[in-house]
């Protein structure tokens, strides 16, 4: 059986060395320089000839630098002759732009799906695309997780009498659903119009959120817009106990000052993406998926399903 080896980008090298710890495995070094004229280098500094290589780096801001680091590691194992190479994307940031909703505009995610492949990836592991079509977008096989267990987890240890999930819009209320069951909860959704973005209209719940104890559940936090407008709308229902989870908690512009001035009683994220100290709310917990990615990746390795990770889950 081929070796693993596992490197990290820059991007959140704390979440792969709890990857590589879990999995008993070293954190393999890696030298990202940058030349005078502003263009990046990168050497995988550890032999990976006929492994089977797992570069870990999701795309958190700033975007940009750290897809072209991504970029240049699966360059640089191909040209390594890595066995097979899977590119470890906790948050793939691009697909928020999976459609052509004006004229004249790039799908996002799409090209940076095709430039992965040309880059030299096999395949791809990640978690919670923004919209489930995006993983139609890669030609290259994807391993698409949830945290929803991760959470479930989370909220199984409370006192959940008289709670209601709610998603902030209908397009991610099949997530709020299947988390709904495993908690054995009822759900709701908001009727939202976004106008901008980090400017949205919430006109309406469906379902019955009176008097009610609120989980919202949202697959990422940005600016907190569309969470602020949703909170106002809930008042109008006199809901009692609040709390926020998400998965990817990006908390980018003006977030954690909405958050702060909100009455909330938690928030719950994960670490697909690093959490400054100064935007950690005394109020936030944050949950580690890094057990799930490490057992995803010792599936994929020896070959075995991944999709089983969450059968019977719901």
């Amino acid at each position: 059986m081929r070796e693993i080896g596992i490197f990290s980008g820059s991007a959140h090298p704390d979440l792969a060395a709890e990857i590589c710890a879990t999995l008993g495995l070293p954190l393999l070094p890696t030298n990202i320089d940058r030349f005078s004229n502003d263009c990046l280098q990168v050497q995988l500094r550890s032999n990976c000839r006929e492994q089977d290589v797992f570069i870990v780096q999701p795309l958190c801001p700033p975007v940009q630098e750290h897809v072209m680091e991504l970029m240049l590691m699966l360059d640089a194992a191909r040209g390594a002759s890595a066995a097979r190479i899977t590119a470890v994307i906790p948050h793939y940031a691009y697909g928020r732009s999976d459609k052509k909703d004006m004229p004249r505009i790039s799908i996002g995610a799409r090209l940076v799906a095709d430039l992965l492949n040309t880059a030299g990836a096999d395949r791809v592991l990640t978690m919670q695309l923004h919209a489930p079509q995006v993983h139609g977008f890669f030609s290259v096989p994807v391993d698409h997780l949830n945290a929803l267990n991760v959470l479930a987890d989370h909220f199984r240890t409370q006192d959940l009498a008289n709670t209601i999930v709610v998603s902030p819009d209908l397009g991610n209320a099949k997530n709020a659903t299947q988390f709904a069951r495993t908690l054995h909860l009822p759900v709701a959704a908001g009727s939202k119009q976004r106008l901008a973005d980090d400017k949205v209209v919430i006109d309406a719940i469906v379902g019955d959120v009176h008097d009610k104890n609120v989980i919202i559940l949202d697959d990422e936090i940005a600016t907190g817009g569309s969470i602020l407008e949703l909170l106002r709308k809930l008042e109008e229902y006199n809901v009692q106990r609040v709390s926020l989870a998400c998965t990817h908690g990006l908390f980018t512009g003006k977030a954690i000052e909405r958050l702060q001035s909100c009455e909330l009683d938690e928030i719950v994220t994960t670490n697909t993406v690093p959490i400054a100290p100064e935007k950690r709310l005394p109020n936030m917990t944050v949950l580690s998926i890094a057990p799930l990615l490490a057992e995803a990746i010792h599936r994929i390795h020896e070959g075995e399903s991944v999709s089983s990770l969450f059968v019977n889950s719901f």
